[in-house]
């Protein structure tokens, strides 16, 4: 579904992506896993064309990618962002709305998440009023309220406690069984070896480890995900 090719991304002297090649097949969790600094929120701003590339390209079901195609993404950033002073719905409606959907259908959708989340209470509450866990599901409903084809969740869980996490992973899979591709941004080895399909190492602004997570696993038996990740990290150090 996206292929990217040999992008490279500098500011002045420091280089954040250094010749990063990945593709995520359709209908998968694709983990991209590295720790803070590696470079992936960078590259996660290069594929919703917030900032552009040196040089490669990204492809779109095989063509190039376009504005249009940024559309079809849905985008839950780790730098959280509502309008404290708002009220809760009339915020998650006016977010639908630049997304495409018109008022009642966004309504509709809306509640129908809030009531999954059990969050509908919330209402006409206004954002500053919620807590930084409450705030992010609301976050999240309004990030997949469109029904992207491609969903992008930069360290979801960060400020979640337990039973709020665990939540959002039953979500994450539930809209991956609907058919949604997701790639799934963390630091988190254990969140990473329980969700994705596929994962890509970036470490040092570069790619050091990728494939299919069980393969990668079997490659290596007796050890999990984070020690893979720490033995690689170390070998490339």
């Amino acid at each position: 579904m996206l292929q990217i090719e040999n992008i490279t991304k500098t500011y002045g002297t420091f280089r954040a992506l250094d010749n990063v090649s990945l593709s995520v097949r359709p209908g998968t969790v694709f983990g991209l896993i590295g720790p803070n600094g590696a470079g992936k929120s960078t590259l996660i701003r290069i594929i919703n064309h917030i900032i552009a590339p040196d040089s490669g390209r990204l492809l779109f079901d095989g063509r190039p990618m376009t504005d249009a195609d940024v559309e079809q993404i849905g985008y839950l950033p780790e730098e959280r962002g509502l309008y404290k002073k708002m009220r809760v719905g009339d915020q998650a409606v006016y977010l639908a709305r630049l997304k495409g959907l018109d008022k009642g259908e966004a309504e509709r959708r809306l509640h129908e998440w809030f009531r999954r989340f059990d969050i509908d209470d919330w209402w006409n509450r206004r954002v500053e009023e919620l807590s930084k866990g409450m705030q992010q599901k609301v976050q999240f409903v309004v990030t997949v309220l469109h029904a992207p084809r491609l969903l992008i969740f930069d360290e979801p869980f960060s400020g979640f406690d337990p039973v709020n996490a665990d939540l959002l992973k039953r979500e994450m899979l539930r809209l991956k069984a609907q058919g949604a591709t997701i790639i799934f941004s963390t630091h988190n080895m254990a969140s990473a070896e329980e969700l994705c399909d596929d994962i890509v190492l970036i470490n040092r602004s570069q790619v050091v480890l990728s494939g299919s997570l069980p393969a990668l696993l079997a490659a290596h038996p007796g050890k999990g995900l984070e020690r893979i990740f720490i033995d690689t990290v170390t070998q490339n150090h």
